[in-house]
């Protein structure tokens, strides 16, 4: 399989999952708003999930960006005259 192709399959469903755990988090926060004990871990756990989704965009975007670049080869004759002076 091509990279890109597995980069774009897994982010979407990372996406989802991220959206999807702070979206749980948000009603469990609305279920329980009379108890502090609850409701403080929650916004914790919360905000963590939405770090973690903007980590991983920066991530994602540093690894699309780099699939993206141009690919510049050379061929390096320095090192085809060394593997010559070795094999005389």
């Amino acid at each position: 399989m091509h990279l890109s192709f597995l980069l774009k399959n897994s982010c979407t469903i990372e996406y989802y999952s991220e959206q999807k755990a702070r979206a749980t988090y948000e009603k469990l926060i609305d279920l329980c708003r009379d108890n502090p004990d609850v409701v403080d871990p929650l916004r914790f756990l919360r905000e963590r999930e939405v770090v973690h989704f903007q980590r991983f965009g920066e991530a994602l975007r540093g690894v699309q960006d780099k699939l993206t670049e141009k690919k510049f080869y050379m061929n390096d004759c320095s090192c085809m005259n060394i593997n010559n002076n070795y094999e005389n």
